[in-house]
C-alpha cells in the first residue's frame, strides 16, 4: 500500500463497490415495488370480480372466485365475522382475520318463521333491487395463504361491496408473490455473481491506467537521482509531451534545476572572483611585510596600510553579500531619508569633489521609509563612491518624494554607463573596461550590494543616462509599511 497505483487501485475498487452496492439495492426496491404493484393489481381485480357478485346478491356458497391457488379469497363482514372463502383455502394471514371456516350471519332480532314467510309473500313479483361496490382504491397488505396444503406468500387487496339488504362486506382477494420474489432473486444473484468480476476489471484498468499516468513521474526521479548522484547540474528531467499536470511538473522542476545551476554557477564565480580578490592585497602584504623584516628601511608602511584598509573593505562586502544571500531581513525603522543623505555627506571628508546635496523642505512623512539605517547608509554610499570614482567635476545627490515612495538620485559627469552595459554594472565583480584597475575601479561589489540591498527592502535600483554626459543612478524606495 505505499504504491501510489496500490492506493489508487484500491481507492477506485472501493468506490466503485460502493457505488454498485447502492446501485444494486436501489434496482432491487424498484423491481421488488413494480412486481409488487402488479401483483397488487391482480389482486384488486380478482377482489372486485368477487365484489361485484356480492353486489348481485349471489349467494355466498355460489360465488365464483377463480383459480383459488392463484387468487384465494376470504369474505368477512361488519362484524369481521368470515361469511365465504376460496375452495381449498386451509389458511390465511394479512387480512385482518386468520379464520376460513364461514360463520352464518345472525338472525334478525324479533322475527320467526312466520314473518319470514310473510315478507316472502309481500315481495313476491317485486323488484330485489341491488347493491354496489365501493370505488375508493383499496387496501392493500402482504400475507401468506394455505391453499390445498401449499403455504405461498401473497399480495392481498381489500374492496368494500353493499348488497341489496344494506349489509357492507369487505372481500380480501390475494395474488400470488412468488414472481415477485423469483425476479427479485434472480436479479440479486447475477448481481451479487458479476459485482467481483466488475470490481476485478476496475482494479486492473485503474492499476493499469495509473501506471502509465506515473510512468513520466518515475522517469523524472530516476533523472532527479542520477543528477543528484552526478552533482551535474546541466542535466534535465524529459517533459512528457502530455499538457497534464505531470509535464508541467517535469517543466517546473527543470526550470528549478535551471534556477540552482544558475545560483551554484553564481556561487562557484563568487567564491572564485572573491579568491582572487583577496590575494591580490594579502600576497601584497605579504610581500611588504618580507620585505621590511628583511630590510627595515625599504618597508612601505602606507601602502602596507592601505593593503590592508582594502582587504579589511572586501571583507566587510564580502560579510554582507554573504548575509543578503542567507535571507537577512531589513529592520523596521522609520527613517527620514532626507537627513539620512545628509549625514552620509557630511561624513565624507576625503572626497576629491564636493558633492552638492538637493533636498526639498521636510514634509510630515513626505521622505520617509522603512529599513535597515546601516544597510541604506551603505547603500547611499556605494552610489557616492562610484559617483566619485568616475566624476570630472561634479557630484549631485538629490532627494524628492515619487509614487508612494521616495528616490535618491545620484549624479555624475564622468563617461556614463553605456546602455548596453547598464544591466552588468550590477553584477558582483564586473568592472566596466575602463575601471579593471583594482586601485582604481575596486572590487567591483559596490553596486551589487546597492541592488541587493534596494530588493531586500522591497525598492529598486537604476542606472540612466545623465544628459549628454555622465550617470545617473536612482534608488527608490516604498513608504513606510
Amino acid at each position: 500500500m505505499r504504491s501510489v497505483r496500490a492506493r489508487a487501485a484500491l481507492g477506485a475498487t472501493v468506490v466503485v463497490a460502493l457505488a454498485l452496492v447502492a446501485a444494486g439495492l436501489a434496482a432491487l426496491l424498484v423491481l421488488r415495488a413494480n412486481l409488487t404493484d402488479q401483483a397488487g393489481l391482480q389482486a384488486e381485480v380478482a377482489a372486485r370480480e368477487t365484489a361485484g357478485q356480492l353486489a348481485l346478491d349471489v349467494p355466498y356458497d355460489r360465488l365464483e372466485t377463480g383459480d383459488e391457488e392463484d387468487h384465494p379469497v376470504q369474505v368477512t363482514d361488519e362484524d369481521g365475522r368470515v361469511v365465504a372463502v376460496s375452495k381449498d383455502l386451509e389458511a390465511i394471514s394479512g387480512t385482518g382475520t386468520d379464520r376460513v371456516t364461514p360463520q352464518p350471519p345472525p338472525a334478525a332480532p324479533g322475527k320467526g318463521d312466520d314473518d319470514r314467510d310473510d315478507d316472502d309473500d309481500d315481495g313476491a313479483g317485486a323488484d330485489p333491487g341491488r347493491g354496489e361496490v365501493s370505488t375508493d382504491d383499496p387496501d392493500f397488505g402482504n400475507g401468506t395463504a394455505t391453499v390445498d396444503g401449499d403455504r405461498a406468500d401473497y399480495r392481498f387487496a381489500s374492496v368494500e361491496a353493499t348488497d341489496s339488504a344494506g349489509l357492507t362486506l369487505t372481500v380480501h382477494a390475494g395474488a400470488p408473490l412468488a414472481a415477485e420474489q423469483r425476479a427479485v432473486a434472480s436479479v440479486r444473484a447475477a448481481m451479487l455473481a458479476a459485482l467481483p468480476v466488475v470490481l476485478l476489471v476496475v482494479a486492473g484498468v485503474t492499476w493499469l491506467v495509473t501506471r502509465r499516468a506515473l510512468r513520466p513521474v518515475e522517469d523524472i526521479r530516476r533523472e532527479m537521482a542520477a543528477i543528484t548522484a552526478s552533482e551535474d547540474l546541466s542535466r534535465r528531467v524529459p517533459e512528457p509531451a502530455s499538457r497534464d499536470e505531470v509535464a508541467r511538473l517535469a517543466r517546473t522542476t527543470n526550470e528549478t534545476l535551471t534556477a540552482l545551476e544558475s545560483s551554484v554557477d553564481r556561487q562557484r564565480r563568487f567564491v572564485a572572483d572573491a579568491s582572487h580578490e583577496l590575494r591580490s592585497p594579502i600576497a601584497s602584504l605579504r610581500t611588504q611585510l618580507e620585505v621590511g623584516a628583511a630590510h627595515p628601511e625599504l618597508l612601505d608602511v602606507e601602502g602596507a596600510v592601505a593593503d590592508t584598509v582594502r582587504l579589511q573593505v572586501l571583507a566587510a562586502d564580502l560579510l554582507l553579500l554573504a548575509r543578503l544571500d542567507a535571507g537577512e531581513r531589513p529592520g523596521n525603522a522609520r527613517l527620514e531619508l532626507g537627513a539620512l543623505v545628509r549625514e552620509e555627506v557630511s561624513q565624507r571628508t576625503g572626497d576629491r569633489i564636493p558633492v552638492a546635496v538637493v533636498v526639498p523642505a521636510p514634509e510630515p512623512g513626505g521622505l520617509e521609509v522603512t529599513g535597515s539605517r546601516g544597510q541604506l547608509a551603505r547603500v547611499i554610499g556605494n552610489l557616492l563612491d562610484n559617483a566619485q570614482r568616475h566624476a570630472v567635476s561634479s557630484v549631485t545627490v538629490e532627494v524628492r518624494a515619487e509614487r508612494g515612495g521616495a528616490v535618491v538620485a545620484v549624479t555624475d559627469d564622468g563617461a556614463g554607463v553605456p546602455e548596453a552595459e547598464r544591466t552588468r554594472i550590477f553584477e558582483r565583480f564586473e568592472r566596466l573596461d575602463d575601471a579593471r584597475a583594482r586601485d582604481d575601479g575596486g572590487a567591483g561589489l559596490g553596486l551589487a550590494i546597492a541592488r541587493d540591498v534596494a530588493t531586500r527592502h522591497g525598492g529598486r535600483l537604476t542606472v540612466t543616462g545623465a544628459g549628454e554626459r555622465g550617470a545617473r543612478f536612482e534608488l527608490w524606495l516604498p513608504g513606510p509599511r
